[in-house]
């Protein structure tokens, strides 16, 4: 027997079967597709996602060929995440949805939740759930619910009327939603997925400035605080209505990020500082202090009535450059969430690896590097293990905490 015939026959008949029926439907193929395109009967394709009939490797390779999947993960032992349901936002006509590149994007989403999920398994670590029942917001106008629902959480969460420091963290830490910044197309804002196992994961567009993925973050966690159990592929255009359910979306992220008791009294020192008059610069400093881009504040203050209506607009037709502003006036870019994989993702594949509980090349494949490159990212992480009985988990939960302490 060889080394993939070996491989093929340490798993479990059923579980190979459940992963290549799961990779077969996310592709949108049928079973007598698929048999066709790899020279079968669909009877024995039907009896290979039952576990009665045994995967050859040449069949599997052409398996994970057509289903763009890895030969790897397909060969996992761990059983694939029942009912991930998942929700995102796009902006793009409604023939592109089913394109192969948006169906990547969302199998390799689906594969890195289940992954944590693994590591959290092997690790007996699993991430605590702090996420409240879904807000009821019906009959309630979009705005208004929006806002309500922002001043609760933030409540809940002990945030006060300031800016959020590191969302990323906080959201992870406080509310336990596991969250990865993916390379995605440009008119894929984020991702929402939710399993009643597993809670929460994220994925937000690492190819986004920094303030357009803090919004996107904010955004999502609205949906996923009402709307958790609804899978939806929404389709954002200029002449479509904007659904009532993302006018929601996006109030919360507004009153979320820019709480109005804050800003106020924030916009009231600028105006006393500047004896009355506020200037496009200090818009800038404004949206900077709370990280969120130059025209969601102008137009959230336009909303409060703290500016005149059409402030943003007579600004871009007078060609005001924020960029430039923003250089002028030495301001740091804002900060991206660029890394793919959550700290404590590494920390616990580290942890899996360093108790042999993963082999080298699974390690690899967990952190998405090459052998050597893992290597490296091993030997960076091993300074941050114990050798407590707490075990690395919560070493990494307690890193996730004190980052998110020191953000706000």
């Amino acid at each position: 027997m060889d080394e993939s015939s070996a491989r093929i026959s340490a798993v479990d008949p059923r579980l190979l079967g459940l992963r290549l029926q799961e990779a077969r439907k996310e592709r949108g193929l049928t079973q007598q597709d698929a048999a066709q395109r790899i020279g079968v009967a669909r009877t024995t394709l039907t009896a290979m996602e039952k576990g009665e009939r045994s995967v050859r490797a040449d069949e599997l390779v052409q398996l994970a060929a057509l289903y763009g999947r890895d030969v790897h993960n397909l060969l996992r032992r761990r059983e694939p995440v029942p009912d991930f349901i998942v929700q995102f936002r796009m902006s793009l006509s409604q023939q592109n949805l089913d394109n192969s590149e948006v169906l990547a994007v969302i199998a390799e989403f689906k594969q890195l939740s289940e992954d944590y999920l693994e590591l959290e398994a092997l690790c007996n670590a699993p991430l605590p759930r702090k996420d409240p029942p879904p807000y009821d917001v019906r009959d309630v106008p979009a705005e208004q619910a929006g806002e309500d629902v922002a001043a609760a959480e933030r409540n809940r969460l002990g945030l006060g009327d300031g800016p959020i420091g590191n969302l990323r963290d906080m959201l992870e830490t406080d509310v336990g939603v596991r969250i990865f910044c993916m390379k995605m197309p440009s008119r894929i804002s984020a991702l929402l997925g939710y399993t009643e196992r597993a809670s929460a994961c994220m994925a937000i567009n690492a190819n986004h400035p920094g303030e357009r993925q803090r919004w996107s973050l904010a955004h999502e966690c609205a949906h996923f605080l009402t709307r958790r159990y609804q899978a939806d592929v929404m389709v954002l255009s200029s002449y479509q209505r904007v659904p009532e359910s993302e006018r929601f979306a996006d109030s919360f992220a507004k009153f979320f990020l820019m709480p109005s008791t804050g800003l106020l009294r924030r916009f009231n020192e600028l105006k006393r500082a500047r004896h009355g008059a506020i200037t496009p610069a200090d818009l800038v400093k404004l949206a900077h202090y709370y990280e969120v881009s130059f025209e969601a504040i102008t137009r959230h203050l336009e909303a409060q009535r703290m500016l005149p209506a059409g402030t943003y607009e007579d600004l871009v037709a007078r060609g005001f450059k924020v960029r430039e502003a923003q250089g002028i006036l030495e301001l740091s870019p804002y900060p991206s969430t660029c890394e793919l994989l959550p700290l404590r993702y590494e920390l616990l594949a580290a942890e899996a690896y360093q108790k042999a509980q993963i082999s080298e090349g699974e390690f690899a494949r967990f952190v998405r590097l090459d052998r050597l490159a893992a290597r490296e990212r091993f030997e960076s992480l091993s300074r941050n293990l114990t050798l407590s009985e707490q075990g690395v988990g919560q070493v990494g939960l307690d890193l996730g905490e004190s980052l998110a302490s020191r953000s706000r």
